[in-house]
């Protein structure tokens, strides 16, 4: 398992906090985060399966995508604590469509705020992991350190 750090820890060295996670896949690809203490969108670009931090193309979050985001990502932890405590099974993660209507609408709002505009900055983000559940309604376990690209 990751070495673990407190809030306290991650803050003081500078890392920022996840709200949403769009895209896992070996690492974070795509979400919802702090960047210089204020929400953006991150996707990553620059995959790499070593131990290295990964790059991203970022750009401001609207406020009104921030709220939509975390209201659709708290449909989803939610989910997702009733299954790891056996209530659903995966057929009903809200993902998939025709299970959750709000999810459905959230989904179909936040799809242009999601497209990454020409002007999206190129920072990498090192990732640290908190140690608190996985996926939970104010976001996720890991948090980011962003640079500049080389």
């Amino acid at each position: 398992m990751a070495e673990t750090w407190d809030e306290q820890q991650l803050t003081a060295d500078g890392f920022e906090r996840v709200y949403a996670e769009l895209e896992w896949y070996d690492g974070p690809r795509a979400g919802l985060a702090d960047v210089d203490g204020t929400p953006h969108y991150f996707q990553g670009y620059d995959y790499d399966h070593a131990d290295e931090a990964d790059a991203y193309r970022v750009w401001l979050a609207a406020d009104t995508a921030v709220a939509l985001e975390r209201e659709q990502w708290a449909i989803f932890a939610r989910w997702n604590q009733r299954r790891e405590a056996g209530a659903v099974g995966p057929e009903r993660h809200p993902g998939h469509g025709g299970i959750d209507a709000r999810y459905d609408e959230l989904a179909s709002l936040l799809a242009s705020h999601r497209q990454v505009p020409d002007d999206a900055r190129q920072l990498v983000g090192e990732l640290r992991f908190d140690g608190g559940a996985r996926y939970r309604v104010g976001g996720v376990d890991y948090w980011f350190r962003w640079r500049p690209s080389r």
